[in-house]
């Protein structure tokens, strides 16, 4: 959908004014120290960031168990419910045993010391896991058989059913196994992370000597194996039964799954970064034998080979989870992909933002006419990614007048159409400018190939800054025009990924405003270049201005609410964790400003504590789309100072990374995105509710935020069709 405005004006510079800077403010507001030591009086302010994670995917568990949803999308969300306490447990739980390990115990914000998070970590998420295994088990199995779809086990299998998998293993997956013993000539072997396994213990019948083996339940196959009929079995079932021709001769006496979670956190030297291609490539070759932070096991394990897995793998008792079976759960992906329209959320296809389609209705849409007649504020996927940006890029690449292309890539697709127009582009001699960043987590693999890529095809491309990883998203594209020299900037909040554009929620805004476009192009000298200027009149750039740019609009709220002007502050974000932001929150509420967040992840910050954060109101909105968008807005007596862009209010967006948002110049855009937040915080909007003890509520109000964008949108589709 396009966020709801009204026509803007034609082309005009006074339409794309830049609201008063909060300094105008007669005086400012500049806290004493009284003032801030009010806010420090509470000791307890901060809830912990990792725990605060784990409420979120808690979130997430409870779509999948939430009736009103189609059941399909309900075996989804526990299939990313599996995924991102994966990652957790890779990154974050990785990263506090290291801090521990290295000596680095420094107490965190919340109070408590790394080793008190890790156990509250360790015995929440096995927790939560139980929960998400019974749901599967007591819930999800037996809807989904009523519906005709069945995750049934060996035993449940018809006769013809078990001889279509003996064929199935001796023809296709047996060929694959590679049975590794353990003995005095074979050493443990190199379990790899988040591999399914199977754990053999095995007896000679001639000589009664027991032995132990462990087979790879290999990952090119599928998860659950379709039989027929929407029937499936778990892979590793079959190979259980079939465990005799992997060892003739041999007695199995006990077959027990298990799953290891490996440390797979990348760290790049400083170093290194004069060729940080060949140390980033390096390290992901050192990402494999990580050391594990989690040890999975099915609740049936015997406490034998239980006991060998924890010494030979070396991990704690804390680390290991006993769980029912079936172990890992993304598998169900695959079943969430059937084709059972009467189990999904109803299809929804986005479409060109009205303000681009109105340009030319019969032909392809011309970015660069819509842009030069007033500013397109984006909202995916509700407004289509590929009649927008990606057109825009594609336009650019094409246009024989466009003379430099200027772009940030930190995720993309593999099959990015954007990649293809910047090669292209540059194949037919514009100037093309790709800062690639490889060090995207768990993405750099994939980067380091689109580098050498575009690199092959004549682009320039560059890594960024030394220690900085760079997270704007940022695309300038160059014109010669009959009037000179015109630019043309797309400033967002997501990757430039066309696949993911459908499944994320983001805004982003494509213009030609000067002071805009000046900046981005300083941003980008900045980047490539040796300049190392921090001053820009539109954009905040981290790590130098975006904490110290928020606080200080945060601090004009004050200023405004003690004048008796109107005073608001409305954020949305993944993340809330940063201290000093938190703290200039706390200082707005104890003066009485009004102060509504929308977080979809993280929240250190406590809403509702008296005489702290009366004033503050932290929701979550979770659904079919991931809520990924990043808007600031501040009141300003009146005139409003919205902000989009890039940045989390998280320690390593403001200090570690190169950020970037752009403060809305266009009063109709202005007014898109108020009537977004206007959505978003009404009383009837559906969402959890943050409680100053930390725990989140889930209130169901009357409209979904994301149902109600679709529907609006459709509308709007409806409506044109009747005027066309």
């Amino acid at each position: 959908m396009s966020l709801d405005a009204p026509q803007a004006p034609t082309e005009t510079t006074d339409a794309r004014r830049i609201p008063d800077e909060p300094f105008d403010v007669e005086p400012p507001y500049v806290p004493d120290h009284e003032a801030l030591a009010a806010v420090e009086e509470f000791p307890d302010r901060f809830l912990d960031r990792e725990l605060s994670w784990l409420r979120f995917n808690e979130r997430v568990l409870e779509l999948a168990e939430d009736p009103s949803l189609p059941l399909l999308e309900r075996a989804r969300f526990l299939a990313i419910f599996t995924s991102n306490l994966d990652e957790f447990f890779m990154v974050r739980v990785a990263g506090l045993k290291r801090r521990i390990a290295a000596g680095l115990a420094v107490r965190a914000a919340s109070g408590l010391m790394p080793r008190e998070v890790l156990q509250l970590i360790w015995r929440t998420s096995w927790e939560l896991s139980l929960r998400h295994a019974k749901v599967f088990r007591d819930d999800l199995v037996p809807a989904l058989h009523e519906e005709g779809i069945e995750l049934v086990r060996w035993e449940e299998l018809t006769d013809e059913e078990q001889k279509h998998c003996k064929k199935l293993f001796k023809e296709r997956i047996f060929p694959v196994l590679t049975p590794l013993a353990v003995d005095p000539a074979h050493p443990f072997p190199y379990i790899s992370g988040l591999s399914l396994n199977l754990a053999v213990l095995l007896r000679d019948p001639e000589n009664g000597k027991g032995h132990f083996a462990r087979v790879k339940v290999p990952p090119i196959f599928s998860r659950f194996v379709p039989l027929g009929n929407q029937r499936f079995v778990p892979l590793e079932d079959i190979m259980r039964e079939r465990l005799h021709r992997l060892f003739p001769g041999m007695k199995i006496e006990e077959v027990h799954l298990f799953r290891v979670t490996r440390n797979e956190d990348l760290e790049v030297e400083e170093d290194d970064a004069e060729n940080i291609l060949a140390a980033l490539e390096k390290e992901l070759l050192r990402r494999r034998f990580g050391p594990p932070v989690r040890l999975e096991v099915e609740e049936t394990i015997t406490d034998s080979v239980l006991k060998l897995l924890v010494t030979e793998l070396g991990v704690d008792d804390e680390e290991v989870f006993r769980l029912p079976g079936p172990l890992d759960l993304r598998g169900l992906h695959g079943i969430a992909d059937l084709s059972r329209e009467d189990l999904m959320f109803p299809a929804f296809v986005a479409s060109t933002q009205h303000q681009l389609a109105e340009v030319e209705s019969a032909a392809p849409v011309d970015v660069f006419k819509a842009a030069r007649r007033r500013d397109v504020l984006l909202h995916h996927p509700y407004d289509s990614f590929a009649t927008s940006v990606q057109r825009f890029i594609e336009q650019a690449a094409a246009d024989p007048k466009v003379l430099a292309i200027k772009q940030t890539l930190y995720r993309t697709s593999g099959d990015s159409p954007i990649i293809d127009a910047l090669i292209e582009a540059a194949e037919s001699g514009k100037q093309v400018l790709v800062l690639v960043e490889i060090k995207a987590r768990f993405d750099e693999e994939a980067n380091i190939r689109w580098a050498r890529k575009l690199e092959q095809a004549g682009c320039h491309v560059v890594y960024g800054l030394v220690g900085l990883k760079t997270h704007c998203k940022l695309a300038l594209v160059v014109r010669d025009e009959p009037s000179g020299i015109r630019r043309y900037a797309h400033v967002g909040t997501g990757n430039y990924n066309p696949k993911t554009s459908r499944l994320y929620e983001d805004v982003g805004l494509i213009t030609t405003n000067p002071v805009i476009t000046e900046d981005v192009a300083h941003l980008f000298n900045n980047l490539s270049g040796w300049s190392r200027s921090a001053r820009f009149e539109n954009l905040l750039v981290a790590p130098d201005s975006v904490r110290d740019g928020l606080i200080e609009r945060i601090h004009g709220e004050i200023a405004h609410h003690r004048a008796g002007r109107p005073a608001r502050i409305r954020l949305k974000a993944n993340s809330v964790v940063d201290e000093a932001v938190c703290d200039a929150l706390y200082l707005a509420s104890q003066e009485g400003v009004p102060i509504q967040l929308l977080v979809r992840g993280i929240c250190a910050l406590r809403p509702g504590v008296p005489g702290l954060s009366e004033t503050i109101e932290v929701r979550s909105v979770l659904g079919r789309y991931l809520e990924h968008s990043r808007i600031f807005w501040f009141e300003n007596g009146g005139e409003p100072a919205v902000y989009i862009g890039s940045a989390d209010m998280m320690h390593r967006n403001l200090d570690r990374r190169v950020e970037a948002l752009v403060q809305l110049a266009a009063p109709e855009t202005v007014e898109q995105v108020a009537d977004l937040l206007e959505l978003a915080f009404d009383p009837e909007t559906d969402a959890w509710h943050l409680g100053a003890d930390g725990e989140w509520q889930r209130r169901r109000g009357s409209q979904h935020l994301q149902e109600e964008l679709i529907a609006r949108q459709q509308r709007r589709r409806r409506d044109k069709r009747k005027d066309g």
